[in-house]
């Protein structure tokens, strides 16, 4: 019996996140979706009708909202994105679909000292792409991780946990929660009650973490364009890897940064659930 015979998703994303497997490998055009609907004990209606709940889309559409063609193209319509952006600021239409962040640096000395001196809460919340596992500062949010079928919750704890190992942390499911709330439902994307991140990590991350900010939602970026507007265009490859080491997921937008040809790249949480992500991201654009 395949691995796709034998699915048993228990929650609506565990679904969507073997359908975008199975579309990412066969592709939107070639995929036999009522056969693949049927191995994870849906109709394919109902597996269609899970999509529109879920993002808005179809599963062709989604399929084809996060396929390589169409990164290309978000790239090919402006020379850089990130220009067009910084140009147009808040009147660009599609960042009044973004998520409304503030946000501050901390003192290099709190990296330096691995987070020593600070307290930190942690705690988890549903939200669209699985089990988010926030970390919260008195500053702002510091972490969003991820679990799921394979990544259990203490391990997405412990993978931003070991990012700052000498803070103080207490877990409070019910003071992340509401936080959780503002983040993962776009009706309250407010931007009289901007979501207030602190950004922790050495001068030259928080200059892409800060630079990623202004990606709005809907659109893509490349590492070259991200070096190039920090002023370090040679830097591509630091970048890649101050992109990965992102700790504040979704919010911090690194799912939007691409390859050069438009391939999705690697994401730290999973490659799936970044087609998730910039797929349901393109369900709340297409529904303005």
């Amino acid at each position: 019996m395949t691995e796709q015979q034998t699915l048993s998703p228990a929650t609506d994303y565990e679904a969507v996140r073997a359908a975008i497997r199975f579309l990412s490998d066969n592709g939107p055009d070639e995929a036999d979706l009522g056969a693949f609907a049927r191995a994870l004990g849906f109709t394919e209606r109902q597996l269609t009708d899970l999509f529109r709940r879920w993002c808005g889309l179809t599963p062709k559409s989604f399929a084809q909202a996060v396929a390589l063609d169409h990164a290309r193209r978000l790239l090919a319509e402006r020379q850089s994105i990130l220009d067009t952006t910084f140009e147009v600021g808040l009147s660009s239409t599609s960042r009044l679909h973004d998520l409304f962040v503030t946000h501050e640096a901390m003192p290099p000395g709190a990296w330096r000292n691995r987070g020593e001196g600070l307290a930190m809460t942690w705690g988890v919340a549903p939200c669209p792409f699985g089990t988010a596992v926030l970390v919260l500062t008195d500053y702002g949010l510091a972490g969003i991780g991820f679990a799921d079928g394979e990544v259990s919750i203490q391990q997405a704890f412990e993978d931003l946990r070991d990012r700052w190992p000498n803070a103080r942390y207490s877990r409070d499911d019910a003071k992340v929660g509401p936080v959780a709330a503002r983040i993962f439902d776009p009706a309250r994307w407010d931007p009289a009650q901007p979501i207030r991140v602190v950004l922790i990590g050495t001068d030259f991350e928080v200059s892409v973490w800060e630079t990623l900010l202004q990606i709005p939602v809907g659109r893509a970026t490349t590492y070259a364009d991200v070096a190039r507007r920090i002023g370090r265009p040679s830097a591509s490859r630091a970048v890649g890897a101050a992109v990965g080491k992102n700790p504040i997921s979704f919010v911090v937008p690194c799912h939007r940064v691409v390859g050069s040809s438009g391939a999705l790249t690697g994401y730290h949480w999973g490659l799936p659930r970044k087609r998730a992500i910039l797929g349901w991201e393109r369900g709340v654009t297409s529904g303005a």
